[in-house]
């Protein structure tokens, strides 16, 4: 049976900005996911799109955001910089939570973070200042060092995904568990590198993002 998606242009208002982001909601979804990307990347992220097809199909709603605003990532293009100004990436997906947790599609419904790279230390953080909205993260390929001791703060279930030949990212991933108090589990990806580029190592992030939210998004 083919699952009915709602997809809508977003524009969300955070502090002085509005990020732009698209929204897609499945008919009668069990929960939302926002995404939070990293390194230069932005919405249009293939991956993370792939992904989001995926739990859409699993009846959760997702939604992806610039976390940048287009002057800003025309800026980031040039320095590089603000793609590691974690605290700001935090900042706005704190805003972003907020306002989907207000949309009326999202009521009733809990929300999970889906952080890649640099943004899963966003998330990390985000899910740390806002326990009563966040019920479970997930981690692809990511630093979550760079959330630096604001990882003990986490409260929701987390699921860290990495690659099995991105072996520096990984012991990251293992350093920056020591530090989380929320159930946490860790995800090696065989034969996979950093982007999981090599054939079926992409779905079966998809899979394994899909089946923890589906248990902890309840």
């Amino acid at each position: 049976m083919t699952t009915v998606i709602e997809h809508t242009h977003v524009s969300v208002p955070v502090g002085p900005v509005r990020l732009d982001g698209d929204l897609n909601v499945p008919a009668a979804p069990r929960g939302f996911v926002l995404f939070a990307h990293g390194s230069g990347s932005s919405r249009h992220s293939p991956r993370n799109r792939y992904v989001a097809e995926v739990l859409n199909r699993h009846f959760l709603g997702t939604l992806l955001v610039d976390l940048l605003t287009a002057e800003e990532e025309r800026e980031d293009e040039v320095t590089a910089q603000l793609r590691f100004d974690i605290g700001l990436l935090a900042r706005r997906l704190v805003g972003v939570a907020d306002w989907t947790a207000d949309q009326p599609q999202a009521i009733g419904h809990q929300i999970g973070l889906f952080g890649a790279s640099t943004g899963a230390a966003a998330a990390l953080l985000a899910a740390g200042q806002r326990p009563k909205i966040v019920k479970a993260v997930v981690s692809r390929g990511g630093r979550p060092d760079l959330a630096g001791p604001g990882a003990s703060l986490v409260r929701a279930p987390t699921l860290l995904i990495v690659g099995g030949r991105d072996t520096a990212v990984l012991q990251m991933n293992r350093d920056a568990m020591t530090l989380m108090k929320c159930e946490t589990e860790l995800e090696i990806v065989a034969g996979a590198t950093h982007l999981f580029e090599e054939p079926g190592t992409l779905a079966e992030v998809a899979r394994l993002a899909a089946d923890w939210f589906a248990a902890h998004l309840k």
